[in-house]
């Protein structure tokens, strides 16, 4: 939550509803909140029902104590957001830093591992299986090999989908932007 308050201030001040030195107060409170700094203040279960409004509010409201005066926690850290979008936004773009960052380097280095044990394994001959009987002999290669093309395929799935999952509900200054014209 904490990144998209920030970013939400800075494209409030871009847009001129909100002064920058409020914006850079806020951000720099996010950003303090992202390092786990005041992880003591968010006594909220992560666990509830709803959109996440609990979570969202106790954010605003360390994001502005962290600020200082005059920031105000709707006025100014929630300025143009809804929990219904800023919480599920936050669960989109948690998922993305996560399969990008850790899922598919993970899958490349199996993927790579499955490919040097494939090329290990080329001249190792086995009988093949088809529903508990042999088949045509092949290699421990080839059957690595099918191995790393499936996770080399997983890898592709993965990937197609990042765009969708980078698309988030929120709209940081619809507010904004509709009491500016």
């Amino acid at each position: 939550l904490d990144e998209i308050k920030a970013a939400a201030a800075a494209v409030n001040a871009e847009l001129g509803v909100i002064d920058a030195d409020v914006a850079a107060a806020i951000v720099a409170g996010a950003n303090d909140v992202a390092e786990g700094k005041h992880d003591s203040q968010f006594p909220v279960d992560t666990f509830q029902t709803g959109s996440g409004t609990s979570s969202n509010m106790n954010a605003n409201e360390v994001i502005a104590s962290l600020a200082g005066e005059p920031i105000h926690r709707n006025d100014h850290v929630n300025m143009g957001q809804s929990s219904n979008d800023v919480f599920p936004s936050a669960v989109h773009l948690a998922a993305l830093d996560q399969v990008t960052n850790f899922l598919i380097p993970a899958m490349e280095g199996l993927a790579d591992s499955l490919e040097a044990k494939a090329e290990l394994f080329r001249d190792v001959v086995k009988a093949g299986r088809t529903h508990l009987m042999d088949a045509t002999p092949v290699t421990l290669g080839q059957e690595f090999g099918g191995y790393a093309r499936q996770m080399r395929l997983g890898i592709e799935r993965v990937q197609a989908v990042l765009s969708r999952v980078g698309e988030v509900p929120l709209v940081p200054v619809m507010a904004a932007v509709a009491n500016a014209i």
